[in-house]
């Protein structure tokens, strides 16, 4: 690829400081001029500004602007399967608000959980589906879509809902034996899966314990006056606009059927969209009268069709439900889109003209205990999720970059594998630019600066497992290959 003549230099450290300074200004002052609204426009502004005086950076150090492109590209392609899936998912929230799926699920949820359990005992739903399904996404666009609505229902709070499904639902991703991270961070460190699962549950399991406490802790100090009183109400709107009934949870079935066949999320979510139709054609015929004032085969054909890509909107005498089932449509995902693609093509550039290996590089500087070196692998993980916008480049990046730094150092790829979990996949959500920080906002209709302090789990396990580290607990190590044998060995 021509380069105008000029050879690569390699990125200075300077270089590095630039655009991510400037990235992380721009973002800091987008929030504190425009709040919530922050990723509806100004943090994409903020992401290509940012990309633009990395590009600049690039071109300054030999790269091609086509040599940039190209790797814009790349970066971007690999997010298409992330975007596919969330119109899929905007489709499916759609229909099944529509069938009645969701506000069977809502219906029943009120009945039986206890507004002092709500919260821990969602984290543990929604850990119980995510390790059978091996999915967090479909278990927050599922249950964790119902449970939200529990939770409005029982007048809780939003924030704390969402922070105990994204916890219960990246708890059980990280277990199973199923999910794609889960099987990614052995592969990239080169441990067994089995293996890899066991040894993670050192730091995973103490942590959901001390999640689960906390939830229940909050959840003990709730004061929600007159909540029967508006559950009851929300029960008799649900129970007078849709034909409820168990029955309406096989498109739920189905989907769950699914993932734990294997099928790719995309094409799933797609016929569970799908199903959500036919059923809402089937067993909501009154309901689709009145949306459509005829209830004619054609008119209720177009409301299906619209809900598909606009969404469904209810006048209910409930102004909690009406905002909590007017919702879904693969429009509403568009925003979340545009925010993908511009993280996605800001991280591109930035992997392509050489950042991430000068910044790893000088991370590497001065690390002489393992402690030391799982730490930067943790928060490598979580820079790289920052910077990239994406939990699988926040897997692969540091796991190929510090793999050999782990057998120079006598330490087990386990170790590895384990901290690419718990900095990569677990704080992935966290992070309202990142692929999973939109996809929850998305779903859950709740900011990530919101739940980003009641995530207890995702918060809690990099820190325990940086405290691990540092203290020596289960910390495994390997005879130096004799080739490396000159290499300093880590103190503990």
């Amino acid at each position: 690829m021509p380069n105008n003549g000029y050879q690569k230099r390699q990125a200075s450290l300077f270089d590095c400081a630039l655009p991510l300074g400037l990235l992380i200004f721009l973002l800091a002052l987008s929030v504190y001029l425009f709040g919530d609204l922050s990723s509806y426009g100004p943090n994409q502004v903020a992401l290509l500004l940012a990309m633009g005086v990395a590009a600049l950076i690039g071109l300054k150090n030999g790269f091609s602007w086509q040599e940039i492109e190209d790797g814009i590209v790349l970066g971007v392609s690999r997010a298409l399967g992330a975007m596919l899936i969330l119109l899929a998912v905007g489709a499916l929230i759609g229909t099944w608000m529509l069938s009645g799926t969701v506000p069977t699920l809502i219906y029943y949820g009120l009945s039986i959980l206890n507004p002092d359990y709500f919260y821990a005992a969602t984290c543990l739903i929604c850990g119980l589906v995510a390790i059978s399904i091996g999915s967090s996404w479909t278990t927050a666009a599922t249950i964790g879509v119902a449970l939200m609505g529990v939770s409005a229902g029982l007048g809780l709070s939003p924030a704390i809902s969402a922070g105990a499904v994204i916890s219960g639902a990246y708890f059980g991703d990280k277990l199973s034996p199923l999910s794609e991270t889960t099987n990614l961070a052995p592969a990239i460190a080169g441990t067994h899966l089995f293996q890899h699962i066991q040894y993670m549950l050192w730091t995973t399991l103490p942590s959901i314990i001390i999640a689960l406490c906390l939830f229940l802790f909050l959840g003990l100090q709730n004061s929600t006056v007159g909540g029967e009183q508006n559950v009851q109400q929300m029960q008799a709107v649900l129970n007078s606009e849709f034909n409820l009934g168990w029955h309406l949870l096989a498109p739920l079935l189905m989907l769950l059927l699914f993932a734990v066949k294997k099928m790719p999320a995309f094409p799933a979510i797609s016929i569970g969209a799908l199903i959500g139709g036919l059923w809402a054609a089937i067993f909501q015929p009154e309901l689709l009268a009145k949306l459509t004032g005829t209830g004619q085969g054609i008119d209720n054909l177009m409301l299906i069709w619209t809900t598909l890509f606009d969404g469904v909107v209810f006048n209910t005498s409930s102004d909690t439900l009406n905002s909590l089932l007017s919702r879904g449509g693969m429009s509403s995902m568009l925003n979340t889109i545009w925010l993908i693609l511009c993280a996605m093509t800001f991280g591109a550039v930035i992997e392509k003209i050489g950042l991430l290996d000068t910044l790893v590089k000088a991370l590497l500087k001065g690390a002489k205990t393992a402690g030391s070196i799982i730490s930067r692998v943790i928060f490598t993980c979580i820079g790289t999720n920052i910077l990239t916008a994406d939990q699988y480049m926040a897997i692969v990046m540091p796991g190929r970059m510090y793999k050999n730094e782990f057998e120079k150092r006598g330490l087990n790829q386990l170790n590895l594998s384990r901290s690419l979990e718990d900095g990569g996949t677990l704080t992935s959500p966290l992070i309202p630019w990142n692929t999973c920080g939109v996809y929850m906002a998305g779903v859950l209709a709740v900011s990530p600066i919101d739940y980003i302090f009641y995530a207890f789990f995702n918060v809690i396990n990099p820190v325990l497992a940086i405290i691990y580290a540092y203290l020596g607990i289960k910390i495994l190590r390997i005879a130096i290959p004799k080739h490396l044998a000159a290499e300093p060995q880590l103190s503990q």
